[in-house]
């Protein structure tokens, strides 16, 4: 009877899970692969060809543009929302600045999991951020960048006949990271 019993349960656990994955899919509800956006989803652009899994993107202070064949590892934030620091209580919560905290990121870029970007900035074309790190100015194309706050340490060497350019646009006065 034991015997029986497990392959009994073996056959409906197979057959739940089955189930299980073809909804999620039908549904598209695995989280791990679906982003969230705070905020104005209109302000979001993201190129078909990019791969954002679970990330979150806040829109309250600025627009977010995701370039082709951009990835991201899970648990990206990317935020161009903030609060005003100088105010307190309720009002602080109330007082968010809706424009000025532009984020680009361009295409190629990577960033690992559990990377956090701040606007504004611009990421450069085919750049990587190491997973954990946290981007307060812009990137430049094809250089790798890690740390809090994130910080050069490496510079990538372009496909033959690529342009290295300099960001899209200059998003902040600080220098770029």
């Amino acid at each position: 009877m034991k015997l029986l019993d497990r392959m009994l349960r073996g056959r409906v656990d197979r057959l739940v899970a089955e189930s299980l994955a073809e909804q999620l899919e039908k549904e598209q509800l695995d989280a791990l692969y679906r982003y969230r956006v705070h905020s104005d989803r209109a302000r979001l652009q993201i190129h078909p060809t990019a791969v954002v899994n679970n990330a979150l993107f806040n829109t309250g202070g600025g627009t977010i543009t995701v370039g082709e064949y951009a990835f991201f590892g899970h648990f990206v934030a990317v935020l161009a929302g903030g609060h005003d620091m100088e105010k307190f209580g309720r009002e602080r919560q109330l007082a968010i600045p809706r424009t000025g905290h532009d984020i680009v990121i361009e295409d190629g870029v990577w960033l690992a999991s559990h990377v956090l970007v701040l606007g504004p900035c611009t990421i450069g074309e085919h750049a990587v951020v190491a997973g954990g790190s946290l981007v307060r100015h812009d990137v430049e194309p094809y250089t790798v960048v890690a740390g809090r706050p994130a910080t050069v340490v490496r510079r990538l060497t372009p496909p033959q006949g690529a342009v290295r350019r300099p960001p899209a646009r200059p998003a902040s006065g600080a220098p770029p990271t």
